[in-house]
Parts: structure tokens; C-alpha cells; sequence
């Protein structure tokens, strides 16, 4: 059954000069396969050895600390994109709330950044891998890399229709590979000390025991640490509001979504990390070259390790597309608003793309794959996230004290958004104190040059009679 559309879902739809609106044709399953397949990309096959390093057998416990984090950040982008359902909807939002183009600018470039550079690195890995499986062997990784991007820009291209069943086909099969380590392994369960950590002089003695205290040996400083490495296996969720144009009732499908999203995502993380370190001592698990293939090779002998680079490429092809769809929704939805060039808010209008955004992005990420190993860069661009979504929980704030702002269909306390401010801000922080330098010294070159390209283009922000226009056409459910 087609779901309803009220009133303020055809609020932007009217098409005009650069064409006509984006497709309306994602339900609440397609969302929610967006959301989930945005969170599990292909981070979590080589996230759970770190982790185990830093934790032990306790890594579930800091995926469970780092779901809350994550979670307090989450409720806030569903109760905004029940509030003001648009593209770049984290753009618009900070411009209603603080009124600053320039902070506007950084945000809405900052998440387009991390888009593209995830996309570029994801294509490298996407031809290292077909190498591995003999696929196309002997030609070179730039290439095949460049054929990965041409084949993506060609979907994102054709149409959000195509773009959501082949991220539903993508989060199966990389869902279908985290549920096979949790079955081949789910025997082992109960054979290790859950809360066994390493000692606090393992790094520097290389000491072969670890500390199972219980709960209060578990220090609230490595819980810390932890739950900083695994928060970034959630981070995702925020593509979704990037759709929210082309969602059938998005004040109720885009909210819901990501929730069910993000619980699927931690109960599956939650299991997998259990079932890792019950298979796999923690100590082998930290310094293997690919944990959960390991774990399938000791629990599961039989299944062809070939058939786990397979997945491992649906994963990764997954991150991809949906990065691309998130950075080109970015870019047509920040021209819409007036802080990018008028020409990237063009909809083609027989597949109902933005196709302007999805030829210009294709060009800049052409640029930074032949730029080759660009891992440090998609790290920095991670670091700006947290810094967005500090900015973004805190614009939630001052609307929801603010006199005559439009309620959404599912509201949340205001201490949600307060506390997922401070979680944000607190993990930037800690990243800061590591004592690892490169990442934030890049990051911070990135906001710079962000900043400098402002200053030079001096782009126009929509008036606030716009924004007030707007608000009078999206009337509260």
C-alpha cells in the first residue's frame, strides 16, 4: 500500500526552471536498509581486531557504551528530519537555527568531504579486492578504480529507485556475512571471561595476561577509549536526512528508519564482537590482517575464505553508493539554499537525479583516487563529523526553545540533543588527546581551506523571509 504524503512532503516539490523535483519512492523498508547498510559499510570487519586490542574480550562493552553516544545523535537527526524533512537537511537546520552562512558552509562542505573521500578510498579497496579474487588480475588498481567510479556515478545517476535495491542487495549480503560469523561461532559462546581487559602494562611490557576484575576492573578511562573506536562503526545514520526529498512521508518513515536501524546495527555489532572473541583469543584477533575471516576460518574450516573477500566487496561497493547518493543530495540541496553554485540544483528531468551534482562529484573523486592511498584524509574528515554533529544537536536546542518553531512527528526531550552535544564534543576531545597528531592537523587544514573557499565565493544564504516562507508551508502535524 502507498503510504500518505501530507502536505509538507510536497512542500518543496513544485519543480521549476532547473527541472523537476526528486523522486518520492523510498518506503520505510528501503529506509531502513539505507540507514542500517549506511552504518555497517565495511568499517566492522577490520574494527573488531583494533577494538580487541584496546579491549579484550570486553569489546562488547564498548559497543554498547558507543550505541548510547551514538544513539543521543541519532534521536536528534530522526526528530529532524521529522521537523524540516529536506536535502542537506544538517546545512538547513544549522542555517534556521544559528542564522550563520559561513557555519552553514562548514557544515554542509564538512559532511560532503567525508562523502567523497570515503567514496575515493572505497573504490581502491573495491579494485584491491577484485585483484585478490583474480577478477581482471593484471590490470592496474587506478584503473579498475576509475571503472568502479564511472559504473557508481552511472547508478546514482539513473535513479534513487535503482540506488535503493542495490543498497537493499548490498546490506544482505553484508548483513548475510556478520550473521554467518555470529552462527558458525555461536557454539563458543560462554568459553571465554567476557570482562577479561588487558592489563594496564601490556603495551609497554608485553605482558601475555589479562585482568578479569569484573565490571570494576574495567576502567572507566579504557571503557572511554574504546567506545571512541567503536562510535565510528554507527556513524551513518546521518546520510539519511540527505534523502529526505525523494522519502514517501518523511516525517514518519525517515525517524522510524533510523531507528530500527541503529538497534539492528548494535545488536548485530554486539553479537559479532562476542562471538569474535569467543572464537579467537583477543590477543591473535588484535594482530590479525582480517579478524572475522579468521574467526569463519577457525569456526567454520569448511566455508572458502575467497567467499569473505566477496562480501567484504558488497560492503564496501554499499559504503560507496551511499556516500555518493548523500554527497550529491548535499551538494543539490546546499545549491538550493544558495551556498553552492545555482547550476548543481538541476534535476534531470526524466530519471528525477540531480545530475549536475552527480557529473561535477564524479570529477572530484576521479581527482582524489588517482591521488592513491588517501586514508589519513578520510580519517580528518571522520574528526569533522563529530564536529558537525556537535554543532547539529546544539541548532536542535535553540529550536526547540525557540518560540513558533513547527513540532515534527517524533519529538524528543531536549536533553537528547543537549547530552548528544556533549558526547560529541567530549569524544573530539579525547581523539585530540590521543597524542596522534596527523588526522586533526589534516582536519584542520580541510576546515581552513573550507573557510578560504567561503571568504573567496561569498555565497548568497537564502533570506529569513525565505526561511519564514518555508516554515508557513511546512505546517505542524
Amino acid at each position: 500500500m502507498r503510504e500518505a504524503e501530507t502536505p509538507s512532503d510536497r512542500a518543496g516539490d513544485t519543480g521549476g526552471a532547473d527541472g523537476p523535483p526528486l523522486q518520492r519512492s523510498i518506503g520505510m523498508t528501503q529506509m531502513a536498509f539505507y540507514a542500517l547498510g549506511s552504518m555497517l559499510g565495511a568499517g566492522i570487519y577490520g574494527l573488531i581486531g583494533k577494538a580487541a586490542g584496546q579491549m579484550g574480550n570486553a569489546i562488547w562493552l564498548a559497543f554498547l557504551v558507543s550505541m548510547v553516544a551514538a544513539l543521543l545523535t541519532g534521536l536528534s537527526y530522526a526528530s529532524i528530519a521529522s521537523r524540516y524533512p529536506k536535502a542537506a537537511g544538517a546545512a538547513y537546520v544549522t542555517q534556521r537555527a544559528y542564522r550563520q552562512a559561513m557555519l552553514t558552509y562548514v557544515v554542509g562542505l564538512a559532511v560532503m568531504c567525508s562523502g567523497l573521500t570515503s567514496v575515493a578510498t572505497q573504490s581502491r579497496v573495491v579494485a584491491e579486492n577484485l585483484q585478490q579474487l583474480g577478477m581482471l588480475e593484471g590490470v592496474p588498481v587506478t584503473v579498475l578504480a576509475l571503472g568502479f567510479l564511472l559504473v557508481l556515478a552511472g547508478i546514482v545517476f539513473r535513479g534513487i529507485r535503482e540506488c535503493m535495491w542495490l543498497n537493499v542487495v548490498c546490506t544482505t549480503v553484508e548483513a548475510f556475512g556478520l550473521i554467518l560469523v555470529i552462527a558458525v561461532g555461536f557454539s563458543y559462546w560462554g568459553s571465554v571471561d567476557l570482562l577479561e581487559t588487558p592489563p594496564p602494562s601490556d603495551a609497554a611490557s608485553g605482558a601475555t595476561g589479562g585482568s578479569s576484575g569484573g565490571v570494576g576492573g574495567i576502567t572507566a578511562l579504557l571503557v572511554m577509549q574504546g567506545a571512541v573506536l567503536t562510535f565510528f562503526s554507527f556513524i551513518g545514520f546521518e546520510d539519511s536526512i540527505n534523502v529526505a526529498e525523494e522519502v514517501k512521508n518523511p516525517r514518519k518513515v525517515l525517524p522510524w528508519g533510523i531507528m530500527l536501524a541503529m538497534v539492528a546495527a548494535t545488536l548485530i555489532y554486539i553479537a559479532v564482537s562476542i562471538t569474535a572473541v569467543s572464537v579467537v583469543p583477543w590477543r591473535d584477533l588484535s594482530s590479525a590482517a582480517g579478524p572475522l575471516t579468521e574467526v569463519v576460518a577457525r569456526a567454520a574450516p569448511w566455508f572458502p575464505p575467497v567467499a569473505f573477500l566477496g562480501i567484504t566487496v558488497f560492503a564496501v561497493t554499499n559504503t560507496a553508493l551511499l556516500n555518493y547518493v548523500t554527497a550529491s543530495r548535499l551538494a543539490y540541496g546546499m545549491a538550493q539554499q544558495g551556498l553552492l553554485p545555482r547550476v548543481l540544483r538541476r534535476v534531470h528531468r526524466t530519471r528525477r537525479t540531480p545530475h549536475m551534482a552527480v557529473l561535477v562529484l564524479l570529477a572530484m573523486i576521479t581527482g582524489l583516487a588517482l591521488l592513491g592511498d588517501i586514508t589519513q584524509l578520510a580519517s580528518a574528515t571522520v574528526l569533522l563529523l563529530l564536529l558537525v554533529f556537535s554543532i547539529v544537536n546544539g541548532a536542535l536546542v535553540i529550536l526547540k526553545l525557540r518560540p513558533g518553531e513547527p513540532a515534527g512527528g517524533f519529538e524528543v526531550p531536549i536533553f537528547v540533543p543537549a547530552l548528544g552535544a556533549m558526547v560529541c564534543a567530549a569524544l573530539l576531545v579525547n581523539r585530540f588527546a590521543t597524542g596522534d597528531w596527523q588526522a586533526p592537523l589534516i582536519a584542520g587544514a580541510i576546515l581552513a581551506g573550507i573557510l578560504g573557499l567561503y571568504a573567496l565565493m561569498r555565497p548568497r544564504h537564502v533570506e529569513e523571509d525565505d526561511l519564514a516562507a518555508a516554515a508557513q508551508a511546512e505546517p505542524a502535524e
